[in-house]
């Protein structure tokens, strides 16, 4: 398996090749997913612990 990294700037318009990619991944089920020892599936109550590391941005108003 593969890890792919793309940089979007700002304004640029998503190629076709992006566009079917996120498609792709809107639509995975929790099937498409291969979880192993190393990284099993994790419960709500485990989810529920994780914390945001990084403030969202606050929306400019106005």
């Amino acid at each position: 398996m593969a890890i792919v990294t793309y940089t979007l700037h700002r304004g640029q318009p998503l190629t076709e090749e992006q566009k079917a990619e996120l498609e792709y991944l809107r639509n995975m089920s929790d099937d498409d997913i291969v979880y192993d020892e190393d990284c099993p599936k994790l419960t709500e109550e485990q989810l529920a612990q994780f914390k945001r590391v990084n403030p969202l941005p606050k929306k400019a108003v106005g």
